[in-house]
């Protein structure tokens, strides 16, 4: 989507559609201009008391005058004491959602009457909601035949304007949400698309079309550089499948060249079926999003990229399928991980732990200042925390507090769970330096314990999305199926470090 700015009086913009979002405690007589381009429909519904800014209120009106928008949606946001950015960015996508309805192409949001000092965050998230309500995927699919109409395949609304009053600091944060948001878009698309094209060597494609787009350096690892690596945790599990893994490293050397890196880990598990360990056939469709993580960093690299943040940032996508034939890893297995730890493989359907042992231990090496990493790696963090927060475990707490605060500021929260040393207990192998899983009990925090074993002392935190990076939403600003978490978070993340 095409983003544009205007600071003019809103009753005097062009579009087909302005929605304009209206705070419970506004003085509806600064609204008199709208009023009167759509012949007073707003004046009389408050003085019926139909509407009075909340939430829930909608009016729309059309144009009676010769000139300014031809639609105008009146929005109430409710009272401004109450107001997130999480609410903008939601009624952002509710405007684009009244423009797909409308079968617009184009629309305008109008944040002029949002308080004398509108809080730059809500530019930004205006921005965001935009841009990600925007997206949708149909690469795959056959458009309708030249002039003629589906209801399935409405126009793409493909700019917008964001209306506000005179402020230094709209233009910026705009840029910022349009590309937080086209990095999380970008993440979605390869999110969406089916095993059978998001291999892991098309991963890595994608991976290199990112760089020449935000200007990073990449490297790309095969099977024999792994080997020479030492990455026999990521080999075990690429061995069951034909197509071959990959270890995706993405450089944006933004800072001081001395200064150590911030590096981002993402589980890129492009279809898992389990392995030996296979899954039920209900559902294992969606193990085409088993790469989410990893979907999520390469969005952020992009963005990251783009945007030039002032900062040395490292993305670290391992990447392979997880399937069966006669080369799969049996439960049981012993295999050896490039930390020279020896892993006894109980459960074959544990193994982004294994491919991210490899890849956060490669990172490590690098000193960096801070690691998080980000999988869809447990169903019991499903169970514990549902589809509305991802958890996040770590080594470090302030670290952990600084994902926590940046999944607020996203709209991608997360919720903090132990790591402490009895849970590493369940990992003790008789045959061993540790099993890949510690039993069904703290599933999610035992998982993280194993990962903890290939970070070193740098500080760590670790983000389980299994719940959180796909599903059916309720969130006006997505779609269901693939809605790109955490990679807004990391973003969020990266630029409270720098301090962009």
């Amino acid at each position: 989507m095409r983003l544009e700015t205007s600071t003019g009086a809103p009753e005097q913009v062009g579009t087909p559609l302005m929605v304009v979002l209206v705070p419970s405690e506004l003085d509806f007589e600064e609204l008199a201009g709208l009023s009167r381009t759509t012949g007073g429909v707003l004046s009389e519904a408050v003085s019926s008391g139909d509407f009075q800014g909340r939430e829930r209120d909608r009016l729309l009106g059309y144009r009676r005058a010769s000139r300014g928008p031809e639609r105008v949606m009146f929005a109430g946001v409710g009272p401004l004491s109450g107001l997130t950015g999480e609410k903008v960015r939601a009624a952002a996508g509710r405007a684009v959602r009244s423009a797909e309805a409308a079968r617009l192409g184009s629309l305008a949001l109008c944040l002029s009457y949002l308080g004398p000092e509108v809080d730059p965050r809500w530019f930004q998230a205006a921005a965001e909601g935009l841009v990600l309500a925007s997206w949708r995927f149909d690469e795959l699919r056959s458009p309708p035949a030249a002039g003629t109409e589906s209801e399935d395949w409405p126009p793409r609304v493909e700019s917008a304007v964001v209306v506000a009053a005179p402020s230094r600091e709209l233009d910026p944060a705009v840029e910022v949400g349009q590309a937080f948001a086209a990095g999380e878009n970008r993440a979605r698309t390869l999110q969406a698309r089916p095993g059978n094209v998001a291999t892991p060597t098309q991963l890595g494609a994608e991976a290199v079309r990112i760089a020449d787009e935000a200007g990073l350096r990449i490297e790309v690892l095969g099977p024999a550089e792994m080997e020479a690596e030492g990455m026999g945790a990521l080999l075990s599990v690429a061995q069951g499948s034909d197509e071959e893994p990959r270890l995706i490293v993405l450089r944006h050397d933004g800072g001081d060249p001395a200064a150590p890196p911030l590096v981002l880990v993402g589980k890129g598990l492009t279809f898992d079926a389990g392995g030996i360990s296979i899954k039920p056939a209900k559902g294992m469709e969606d193990m085409k999003y088993d790469m989410s993580g990893g979907a999520a960093v390469l969005g952020a690299m992009l963005a990251i990229g783009r945007l030039g943040i002032p900062a040395n940032v490292i993305g670290v996508v391992p990447s392979s399928e997880n399937l069966l034939n006669g080369s799969a890893t049996k439960p049981g297995d012993v295999v050896f991980s490039r930390a020279g730890k020896s892993i006894e493989v109980i459960n074959t359907d544990a193994e982004g732990r294994l491919i991210l042992a490899d890849a956060l231990d490669y990172a490590a090496e690098w000193n960096p200042a801070a690691i998080v990493d980000c999988a869809t790696l447990t169903g019991a963090c499903v169970i514990a925390l549902g589809h509305h927060r991802s958890a996040v475990l770590g080594s470090d707490e302030d670290l952990v507090a600084e994902v926590r605060s940046a999944g607020d500021r996203a709209g991608q929260p997360c919720w903090p769970l132990p790591l402490d040393d009895q849970y590493r207990k369940q990992l003790k192998s008789d045959v061993a330096d540790l099993k890949n899983v510690g039993g069904r009990p703290a599933g999610t925090i035992t998982a993280a314990c194993f990962l903890s074993e290939f970070v070193g002392g740098v500080p760590w935190a670790h983000l389980d999305i299994a719940g959180t990076a796909y599903g059916k939403t309720k969130k006006p600003y997505l779609k269901d199926g693939p809605n790109g978490t955490p990679c807004r978070l990391l973003l969020e993340w990266v630029r409270a470090r720098t301090g962009f």
